[in-house]
């Protein structure tokens, strides 16, 4: 490759869709906690003089998941599930997919066994002029990049 030449230019990040057990749902404003972390142990051998770093526990960030109100309730179904105690009903599988320019699929995260451990309403102010947006944090049991 030639110096100067760019091979290929990143995605942008307003080009999404989320899809909560198949089911696009409603537009989503901002998605964030795409985020896996393992865990460092230090382990220290008898007769070493150093610290040994092993992997530990693999962790997951909650998806914060931000929209602006409609008529759509699904959601907020979703979430009684889990008020109601029905954890085991409320687990769902979900993928976040990043598009391209043209609308093609370019990325796609899938998280599993998900579930709406917290919504937050919008904040509302009579001099403000923006949309109102509610907010569900999912926790969830996995996350991948599949593409």
């Amino acid at each position: 490759m030639a110096t100067g030449q760019r091979n290929m230019d990143p995605f942008r990040g307003f080009k999404f869709r989320v899809q909560i057990d198949g089911i696009n749902k409603a537009g989503f404003r901002e998605v964030s906690g795409l985020d896996a972390a393992t865990d460092s142990v230090d382990y220290r051998e008898g007769d070493g003089d150093s610290i040994l770093k092993l992997a530990g526990l693999k962790k997951f960030s909650n998806i914060t998941l931000k929209r602006g109100i409609t008529n759509d309730l699904d959601l907020w179904k979703w979430r009684t599930l889990v008020m109601d105690g029905k954890i085991k009903d409320a687990r769902k599988n979900g993928q976040i997919v990043l598009l391209d320019d043209e609308g093609k699929e370019a990325a796609e995260w899938t998280f599993e066994a998900g579930w709406p451990m917290k919504w937050t309403g919008p904040t509302f102010n009579a001099t403000a002029n923006e949309v109102s947006i509610d907010t569900i944090e999912i926790a969830h049991e996995g996350l991948k990049r599949v593409k």
